[in-house]
Parts: structure tokens; sequence; C-alpha cells
């Protein structure tokens, strides 16, 4: 029998070689001085071999312990060797598993995505795949399976949230077709397996007198007035609601009539520049002395350490007694990319760069945040004038085209 000592003293020799210790364990001491424990065992006749584990990482007392454990599956008619592939193929299947690999593809791709969108995705994948087919190994997964998945969620009316699900479960195969964890992505084949989902527009007011009448009720708002300066800074922006309501101070330069909107806020994923109309910077200065010391120009009642939710300018619409069939939070920048368009006749390609949208030159490459800069700060300008116009009851008239 071996001993740590000798175990321990072994030397590389010019080939490999054995030190056995009895009852089918011995130590192996390759040419290049690794030593590895083996256990040599018969079944169904046939002599087998399995590795028990480097040295030191394994001890002698440790290599002996797994000896003695495989010597009882022989005696129990069990081969150790198969139950060494049965244990591995398991923990493959773990690693493998669609649950597994969802993650990491959002781990992966979530940092270019906004906030919410990374959160809304995870949470669908939770909520509506995981319990189904997170545990199921992502190569044997077939399409009849995900369909499955899908109906549930179609069966509680949610259609759209069903083509969200498939989009995202198909990213995730893809992925794994990828990284060479499966064979090909089986969303592809459920094509027209479900209904297609109703295309729904986020209300707006397009016509200039009921946007008159709606300028006149934010004026008139007497709620907070936080909220108020939310609403008229909507309509005069036009951005997201979500990259109004987290603005913060330091991302103004009111002297120099811009507003700098980091890429990490932005749907897009790239820096955004909002050219500020002289009423703008009048709202915004009105604004400072209340929420200035705080990081954010809108910053919740309860803390200012949070911006205000997500429902303010809803509520505050409602408030004002416009439906949800009427006007949303999104609806300002319809409104103002139909009426710049249709009345104003401002160029699309200024419209498209002011609303942040992909706009590419001739040659296909995106613009910078910089495009049309004088250009937009025109249109701005032009955009708060037309406001105050219709707001003050001015007959409503096309304006001339903007030059240029």
């Amino acid at each position: 029998m071996l001993s740590d000592i000798k175990v321990k003293s072994a030397k590389a020799k010019a080939k490999p070689y054995k030190l056995n210790d009895g009852q089918g364990l011995y130590l192996q001491v390759a040419a290049n001085g690794g030593k590895w424990w083996r256990f040599k065992y018969r079944f169904d006749d046939k002599e087998k071999l399995i590795s028990l584990g480097t040295y030191p990482e394994i001890s002698l007392g440790d290599a002996r312990v797994r000896r003695d454990d495989a010597r009882k599956q022989v005696a129990n008619g069990i081969d150790p060797g198969e139950v060494r592939k049965a244990q591995k193929a398991a923990r493959g299947q773990v690693e493998n598993s669609f649950e597994v690999i969802a993650r990491e593809w959002h781990e992966k791709f979530s940092p270019r995505w906004t906030p919410v969108h990374a959160e809304t995705t995870i949470k669908r994948l939770e909520r509506d795949a995981f319990p189904w087919i997170g545990e199921r190994p992502i190569a044997e997964i077939k399409a009849p399976e995900l369909l499955t998945v899908l109906r549930r969620v179609e069966s509680r009316g949610a259609l759209e949230t069903a083509h969200r699900v498939k989009s995202i479960c198909g990213q995730v195969f893809r992925y794994a077709v990828a990284t060479g964890r499966a064979e090909r992505d089986c969303s592809s084949d459920l094509k027209g397996a479900l209904p297609p989902a109703a295309k729904t527009h986020l209300a707006a007011l397009t016509d200039p007198k009921d946007v008159a009448a709606l300028l006149r009720a934010i004026d008139g708002y007497v709620g907070s007035f936080v909220v108020k300066c939310a609403l008229q800074l909507a309509g005069m922006f036009f951005v997201r609601p979500g990259e109004l309501r987290n603005a913060e101070w330091a991302e103004f330069d009111l002297e120099a009539g811009i507003w700098s909107i980091p890429a990490e806020k932005m749907k897009m994923r790239q820096p955004h520049i909002v050219p500020l109309s002289r009423q703008a910077v009048e709202v915004l200065q009105s604004l400072q002395p209340l929420t200035g010391r705080s990081k954010y120009v809108f910053p919740s009642p309860r803390t200012n350490q949070r911006p205000m939710s997500n429902n303010a300018i809803l509520a505050a619409l409602r408030r004002m007694g416009y439906g949800t069939d009427e006007m949303t939070g999104h609806g300002f920048r319809a409104m103002a990319r139909t009426i710049l368009d249709e009345v104003l006749h401002v160029r699309p390609e200024y419209i498209e760069h002011q609303l942040a949208h992909a706009v590419r030159d001739p040659n296909g490459r995106a613009y910078n945040r910089t495009a049309h800069l004088d250009e937009r700060r025109k249109m701005m300008q032009l955009w708060s004038d037309y406001l105050d116009e219709i707001k003050a009851g001015a007959k409503i008239l096309p304006f001339q085209k903007m030059a240029g």
C-alpha cells in the first residue's frame, strides 16, 4: 500500500509509471510530473478504467474513499463508468438549459438596452417561459413545445405579449446556435402559428384646435407644479416619457440652450441633443428654485432621490379630462411629428432626428447626434412659437415652409 510520503515524493521519469495501492487503485505519474488517481475494475467480464482525480487536489485518503465507493457499485451490479457518464450528461443538461442560456444572453446584451427594456425582457421570460421550459436542455426543445408555452400566454388574453415572448425566445435560441449549444432556432417554425396581434397606436391629439385646448388645460392645471412643468415641456420637447421624467439638471446647459441626454437613457443607445427654445428655458428657470437641489428635474414627491412616477403625466392628463383614447404621454411625440410635417412643413429628416429615430445618410451610416443641429434649433423655436400662437387663440393657419 502507498503512503502519503511516497505519493508526495514520487518523481517524474522518462516514461509514465504506476504506483499501486491495492484493490484496483493506483497512482499514475506522467513524464511531466503530473499525478492521476486511477481505478481499474472488471464489469461484465471486461476490464475497465476510470479516473478518480489528480494529486494533490485528491489526497491518498480521498482516492481510497472514491475507490471503495466504486467497488460497492460494482458489487451491486452498477458500472461506475456508466454512472460517471450519466452524471456528466446531467451536468451538461443543467449548464445548457434554456434558463441558463437565456440569462447568459440577457446578461451579455442587456447593457446595450434601456433599463426598462432589460427589466421587461427578463420578467417576461421569468413569468412566461422559465416555469415551463427553463430546465429543459435547449437543444431538445422543439417547436410544438414552445408553441404550448405561447398558447398559455395567449389564453389569458395577452396575444401581443405572446408574440413578444416568441421573439425573445427566438433571440435566445439563435444565441444558443451561435455558441454551439443548439442546432437551430425552433421559433422560426412557428411563423403564422399565432394569430396576428392587432396593431395599436398610442392616443394623440393632432388637430391644432384640439392641441390648443390641451395647452390651455395644461396652463390651468391645479395639481403639482412639477407635473405642470413636465406637461409643458413634454409638448415642447416631444421626447419619450421615460427620457423626460429621468431628466437630470446636470444634463442641461440653460445658457447654451442645450439638453444633452446620455446614450444609456435613450432607446437607441445613442446620445441625443434637445435644443431648448426660449419658452423651454423659461419653464426650466421657473422650476429650478424648487427642484434645482435635486438630481432630477422632476423628482418624486416622496423623495428627490428618484424621478417622478412614469404614471404622473398620464394621471395628470386623466385629471384634466383626457381619456386613454384621446391623449397619452407618448402622444406628444405624434402630435409634434404630425403638425411639424403637415402644418409647419418642416423637412422630415429634421423631425426624425429630433425624435431620436434611426436616420441614415445615403451611404447607410447613422447620423451623429449633432446632425442638422442648427436647423433643429430653429425648428424647436418655431414649434414653441407655434404652440404659443394657437394657445393664445390666434387664427390657426399653416406657417410658411421653414427656410432650408
